[in-house]
């Protein structure tokens, strides 16, 4: 786009946004870099053409009719908390309209549907669901977006109860790469409500949604263990105990559990919506080696819950904090979990192998439940068979993450899956991988025809691109 503040580029999505220089940031603007495009994995260094903020969405379909005839690309940031910066992008060069200005919300009082924007983050969710006496399920890092994370699926400690965020989508406005404004339901444009649950980054922007909410829960007991075990088969047989009690298939929908696993310490964390009384007879602490090292703690009050946050609790990472880091990611289904003697060779693994930095962490969540009801080809969010997600963390808090480290990452992934195939083929969308091979079928599997076709209907000349975005049918990858 060029750093002269007069090209016809420029003009254009300046009037885009009413001629509000403020909207706008180029990279020849002072604090372009650390305000405007400002990534949260370093490790992936992105540099937008240009970051607008608009404020309607008007000016949203304006920028985008800017990026058309100026033939550049385009992507939506509300959080900003994408691996690897995919709300700027993903690449160099693109239009990254920041939805920071779409704060709305509203609840009907009659029918308890939410009207949010998909500026707010989670712990605005919280505080304004909360506030009404009403919540619904998504997850817990406060600074999370909700137009990305609510897109992509939105998985919580609520999510076995109630499904996932975008299950519970009745309505989205919504700027096509056209740059028309659409209300998309089941019942109008129905296309793009499929695309845009589970793949929205590849089909427009969404500028609000309306929501369904439930009643606050009245009590909830957290659940925090901390053990401290020496051998990898004592690790191995504590995770072989928990992965059998989370995959009793009469487990009640009300708990939610991930282990986290570190240089020498795990820890279990959990949340049983009900009573302390309710909780007890799951028996779920008197299962596990050592369940005398952990504390329960009862909630009463609903937004309390917002604290239940891995990256707190686990590895003291801010989640606002932007460092180097990568991730990988498995996911075991309900009938292919690994087994005792893959456990072992894990451990094993985890406490002999050349880590390349001393932060590391692997987040094992249960999943299932509610969000597992709801029939594959619903939305394009396809992960309805998997009963644990597994996230692999190494980070580098001086500089880019070794080589070292991603080979110590790739070999998790390559060692399961030896013993449960396919484990690395079945991924949740938001846990990004930009090394990702055939990246599209693992992230909408089944469904990725469907949306190749939505895709050449409705954004044929590929508008809304990431790198691992859903390409137009017949346009190749």
């Amino acid at each position: 786009m060029g750093n002269a503040p007069s090209s016809p580029a420029h003009q254009c999505l300046l009037s885009a946004v009413g001629n509000d220089s403020s909207l706008v940031a180029f990279p020849s603007q002072p604090f372009y870099e650390s305000a405007a495009a400002n990534p949260y994995n370093l490790n992936w260094p992105v540099y937008p053409a240009v970051v607008a903020s608009p404020k309607t969405s008007e000016q949203v379909a304006d920028i985008v009719k800017c990026a058309v005839e100026y033939d550049y690309k385009v992507q939506a940031k509300s959080g900003g908390r994408s691996y690897a910066n995919f709300g700027l992008g993903g690449v160099d060069g693109e239009v990254a309209i920041d939805m920071k200005n779409f704060r709305q919300f509203s609840l009907d009082d009659s029918t308890y549907i939410a009207t949010v924007g998909p500026g707010l983050r989670l712990s605005d969710m919280t505080q304004k669901l909360g506030a009404e006496g009403r919540a619904m399920p998504y997850g817990e890092v406060p600074e999370i977006g909700v137009g990305g994370h609510f897109t992509i699926g939105g998985l919580g400690t609520y999510s076995r109860l109630w499904g996932s965020a975008l299950d519970n989508i009745v309505e989205a406005e919504v700027v096509l790469a056209n740059s028309s404004i659409v209300r998309a339901s089941k019942d109008s444009y129905p296309d793009v409500f499929f695309a845009i649950r589970g793949a929205a980054a590849s089909f427009g922007i969404v500028t609000e949604f309306k929501v369904k909410t439930y009643p606050s829960l009245s009590e909830t007991v957290q659940i925090k263990y901390e053990f401290s075990i020496g051998s990898s088969a004592e690790r191995a047989n504590l995770y072989m105990a928990w992965q059998e009690l989370c995959a009793q298939k009469n487990l009640t929908r009300k708990f939610d559990t991930r282990m986290v696993v570190t240089q020498g310490t795990m820890i279990i964390l959990a949340q049983f919506h009900g009573t302390k009384e309710e909780y007890e007879q799951l028996g779920f602490d008197k299962a596990l080696p050592a369940s005398n090292a952990g504390n329960v703690v009862v909630l009463t009050d609903p937004l309390a819950s917002v604290g239940y946050d891995i990256e707190k609790l686990a590895t003291g990472i801010v989640g606002g904090t932007p460092i180097n880091f990568y991730e990988k990611s498995l996911s075991f289904e309900t009938d292919k979990l690994p087994s005792n003697s893959t456990a072992q060779e894990l451990f094993h693994y985890l406490d002999t192998a050349d880590k390349g930095t001393a932060t590391w962490f692997v987040v094992i969540s249960i999943a299932g439940g509610a969000t597992n009801d709801v029939p594959v080809d619903a939305t394009a969010y396809a992960q309805r068979n998997v009963m644990f997600y597994v996230e692999s963390f190494g980070i580098n808090l001086l500089g880019r993450v070794s080589q070292t480290t991603v080979d110590f990452l790739d070999g998790i992934n390559n060692l399961v899956n030896e013993t449960v195939p396919g484990s690395d083929r079945n991924v949740y969308p938001g846990f990004v991988d930009p090394f990702l091979p055939n990246a599209q079928e693992a992230y909408w599997g089944p469904n990725l025809p469907k949306l190749q076709e939505i895709k050449a209907a409705i954004d044929p000349n590929d508008v809304f691109h990431n790198p691992q975005s859903v390409r137009p049918a017949g346009k190749g990858t």
